[in-house]
């Protein structure tokens, strides 16, 4: 015969798996999904892996995570370009010195993305990583930077889009509107593109590193509205 408590657990136990928020152990799950195509070089590539690092550890963005509902994320860093690498594997940020570890990280391993963009195989192995990481977050987002809306191969944008968005992931966009480390000319139309070819999900936005902002300071900004569940001024959430 079982007895009361054994059955009460039971009870206890079958009411938990039906309701997965029980396992949430982050504020956010976070792919950061950075350019590595053909028209950025190997100093752009480092220039931008700094600007990450600087962001990452900035004082404002530990206080975010650190203030945030859970108290934590779960992040990587990955290279995109025909291929995707994984730069800085999962790792959980709840503080300055996890985030310190994760920016050494991403500095740390040579490139292993080439090749023209193939945004929409991007976009899906964002989704792949996601969905298989050992993190249950609040929040699961896409954070997309690239330097143009061009897609030579793979997955068409708007179909690895639908399946992200479908799966409760957001998708927000780092428009890289000139070249790194922004001393040219700025990329015409590139925010719109963005805006309306990729970012999307609830509360979606892009954000702009242009001649008027430091790479770095573009990163920060993003990072604390993504990991704060804030939204900037502008934005056009799709769907």
């Amino acid at each position: 015969m079982i007895d009361f408590k054994s059955r009460l657990l039971s009870i206890t136990l079958a009411i938990l798996c039906l309701n997965p928020a029980h396992a949430q152990d982050v504020e956010v799950e976070l792919v950061l999904l950075a350019d590595a195509s053909g028209s950025i070089d190997q100093a752009e590539i480092a220039f931008q892996r700094r600007g990450y690092a600087e962001a990452i550890t900035d004082p404002a963005v530990v206080r975010v995570i650190e203030g945030s509902a859970y108290g934590r994320i779960a992040v990587t860093y990955v290279e995109w370009a025909a291929n995707q690498a994984v730069v800085a594997d999962w790792a959980v940020i709840d503080g300055a010195e996890s985030a310190a570890a994760f920016a050494e990280a991403i500095l740390a391993p040579p490139r292993r993305a080439f090749g023209r963009n193939a945004i929409g195989a991007a976009l899906l192995e964002g989704k792949r990583l996601i969905d298989e990481n050992a993190h249950d977050g609040w929040r699961r987002v896409i954070d997309f930077s690239g330097d143009s809306a061009n897609n030579f191969s793979g997955p068409s944008i708007a179909e690895a889009r639908e399946a992200v968005l479908a799966a409760g992931i957001v998708i927000n966009g780092l428009a890289i509107a000139c070249p790194l480390p922004c001393s040219g000319q700025p990329r015409p139309g590139l925010r719109d593109a963005y805006e309306r070819q990729i970012m999307g999900g609830p509360g979606a936005f892009v954000v702009v590193a242009d001649g008027t902002t430091t790479f770095a300071d573009a990163v920060r900004r993003k990072l604390i509205l993504e990991i704060g569940g804030l939204r900037p001024a502008r934005r056009h959430a799709a769907r």
